[in-house]
């Protein structure tokens, strides 16, 4: 019997099996979305299980047909509206902490990955010690789309992906079934939607905290899924060629100057998702990956909250309450980016939003000393 995680909500719900604790998300008409309920529910129960000796394996899955969609952006952009900026910079806070703690933790985390799994569904999974993608797994960290940027921590487990493949998803918000998530590193296991209760079952007996061990139980269940032939992973050598671009304008040129080479629909898909994104976010988030080849999980996150807290005061562009409305609210799906055009936003902007924020209330992320400095992705291609 699953019982709320906090007194004052049900959105995440806690199973006990032994010295399994299974974490439910529990917004299934929402998508799962992360509100500031759910994030504040998922850090205290990852901060007390760590201490807690009877507590050796935590499983997070999602309720529904969907892991987790993301943060509730709507949420936050509704509240920066009636409120203030001060909102956001809480949420974000408080969310980048707990995917940092996810990060560093000591003990064996497993995430099953059915259904969507986008933006701050990665941050609450992705660096997690184990991923379970499967059939019907649908990643993607979309942002740029919405006037936003990959964050989460997601400049450093996307830096880290075959050459220059996070830049290609980073930038273009493709969606990736749980072949590629696998191949690519996103993803520990794969195994079919089937199996994933037996998979399940066999985790809540476990009563060890060893990652081998609880490694050898999923491999029990896992499988190695050929690649889709359409799969632009197959065309490495192009994304590599492309994406390794100083600038994003000089990716797209290059993309375009492939295309009529190429049959492949990942090319003409990936040329349009650059058109139609904010080139603000475009601009930031090629940074904002590069800057996290170099950096480690913690110094990705207090970057990316940097980011975001100028992103949510709108200091240098208002593209994100702009991508909301167009997105989300009024669903015209014809944002008006300001300013419209790559070549508008010049590097000295870009750099800002890595600068701290000029407001004497404001504070940068202060992360606990823990002793691991991120996840290990390994690609399986």
């Amino acid at each position: 019997m699953a019982s709320p995680a906090t007194a004052d909500s049900d959105q995440v719900l806690v199973e006990t099996n032994g010295s399994t604790r299974t974490l439910i998300l529990n917004r299934p008409k929402q998508l799962n979305a992360l509100s500031s309920a759910m994030v504040t529910g998922l850090m205290k129960c990852f901060t007390s299980y760590e201490e807690d000796n009877a507590v050796k394996l935590l499983i997070v899955k999602g309720k529904g047909r969907a892991f987790c969609a993301g943060g509730d952006v709507a949420e936050v952009a509704q509240s920066i509206n009636n409120d203030s900026w001060k909102y956001g910079a809480d949420f974000f806070r408080t969310e980048f902490l707990l995917n940092y703690i996810i990060a560093t933790y000591r003990k064996p985390q497993v995430s099953l990955l059915t259904g969507i799994v986008m933006g701050g569904g990665a941050g609450v999974s992705i660096h997690g010690r184990f991923r379970v993608a499967t059939e019907n797994t649908v990643f993607a960290m979309p942002e740029t789309a919405l006037g936003l940027f990959p964050d989460i921590g997601a400049s450093y487990f996307l830096s880290r992906l075959p050459g220059f493949y996070g830049e290609y998803v980073g930038l273009t918000g493709a969606r990736l079934d749980g072949a590629e998530m696998l191949a690519c590193g996103l993803a520990t296991h794969f195994v079919h939607l089937n199996r994933m209760s037996l998979l399940e079952e066999s985790l809540k007996k476990v009563d060890a905290s060893d990652p081998f061990a609880i490694c050898g139980i999923i491999d029990q269940f896992s499988q190695q899924p050929s690649l889709k032939e359409s799969s632009a992973l197959n065309r490495l050598e192009i994304i590599n060629k492309c994406f390794s671009k100083r600038t994003v304008e000089e990716i797209i040129s290059a993309l375009e100057q492939e295309a009529p080479s190429v049959a492949d629909e990942w090319v003409t898909v990936a040329i349009k998702s650059l058109r139609k994104a904010s080139p603000t976010s475009l601009k930031i988030s090629l940074a904002s990956i590069r800057e996290g080849r170099l950096q480690t999980v913690g110094e990705c996150l207090r970057r990316e909250y940097r980011m975001v807290c100028h992103v949510m005061r709108g200091d240098f562009s208002r593209d994100f309450f702009e991508g909301c409305r167009a997105i989300l609210v009024d669903k015209d799906r014809n944002p008006k980016w300001m300013p419209p055009s790559l070549g508008q936003v010049h590097d000295g902007v870009v750099e800002k939003y890595f600068s701290k924020v000029d407001d004497p209330q404001w504070k940068d992320l202060n992360l606990p000393s823990r002793p691991s400095h991120g996840r290990r992705i390994v690609p399986k291609l």
